[in-house]
């Protein structure tokens, strides 16, 4: 993934999109790289409307990269990094949601069997409750991390789910802002798992993973359910459903911060 220049094509991706035909680590070859993506969009099945509309004078993203290139949180010590991401200010604040919420998070947990506490742990940490969401574009990180050549299939695949997203009128594109790596909503979605887990608890007819709680704590239940969680189980490192915590993120760090202040939260 970090060649300065993938063979010329279409490279077919498991999920059956494909990588664009050339990738950089540069701004230079951007430009080109976006027309053939777009070409490649539409020949997938994304309507040309839809594609003009997202990527239309889309550019080169280099404070994306530079995140990218910076994520140094989840090499702290489970003590740094749960001091900064989880003190006990803000596991105050996770109880106080619990409670302020409590009839949807019961009826989310009677039905996909996701204890609430993790629920609101995992809410907590991805966006401070819903307060930080992130405010960059999707359509702006997204191009940008699937043209650069670290991770260039996983993020290709990331984008044409944004672009199915878009084109079914799931999310308007203008709503479809998050952080550096173009993840969604309250907990965070990439763009892939919101097609493939996200749930309309709210009755309305869309999942709403921005404004609708309902929707985000069922979707984020139902995403670790469908990854293979126990009901009824414990979630401390070693068990089973600890596992499962690690189809979420796979620091170590951060599932084991997951964990301490689910278990916390249940206090």
């Amino acid at each position: 993934m970090r060649k300065a220049l993938l063979v010329a094509g279409f490279l077919c991706l498991a999920a059956g999109t494909a990588s664009a035909a050339s990738c950089g680590n540069t701004a230079k070859g951007f430009p080109t790289w976006l027309e053939s993506f777009k070409r490649q969009a539409v020949a997938s099945g994304i309507s040309q409307r839809t594609v003009n509309a997202a990527l239309s004078g889309v550019r080169y993203n280099t404070k994306v990269i530079r995140r990218d290139r910076s994520q140094r949180s989840f090499k702290l010590s489970f003590k740094k990094f749960l001091a900064r991401r989880a003190p006990p200010s803000t596991i105050a604040i996770g109880k106080r949601r619990m409670r302020q919420h409590s009839t949807i998070l019961d009826r989310v947990e009677r039905r996909f069997g996701v204890p609430k506490e993790v629920i609101v742990a995992i809410w907590g940490l991805e966006s401070g409750f819903g307060r930080y969401m992130g405010n960059i574009p999707v359509f702006s990180s997204l191009p940008t991390l699937a043209y650069d050549c670290r991770r260039s299939r996983f993020f290709t695949n990331e984008l044409m789910s944004a672009l199915r997203i878009a084109d079914r009128g799931d999310m308007r594109i203008s709503d479809m802002k998050g952080a550096w790596a173009g993840e969604i909503g309250q907990t965070q979605f990439l763009a892939s798992s919101y097609e493939r887990f996200a749930v309309d608890f709210d009755g309305n007819g869309r999942p709403n993973l921005v404004r609708s709680k309902p929707d985000v704590f069922a979707s984020t239940a139902n995403f670790l359910r469908q990854h293979g969680w126990r009901k009824g189980g414990d979630w401390s490192p070693g068990t089973a459903n600890y596992g499962v915590l690690k189809q979420w993120n796979r620091a170590e760090v951060y599932r084991k911060t997951i964990a301490y202040m689910a278990t916390a939260l249940r206090r």
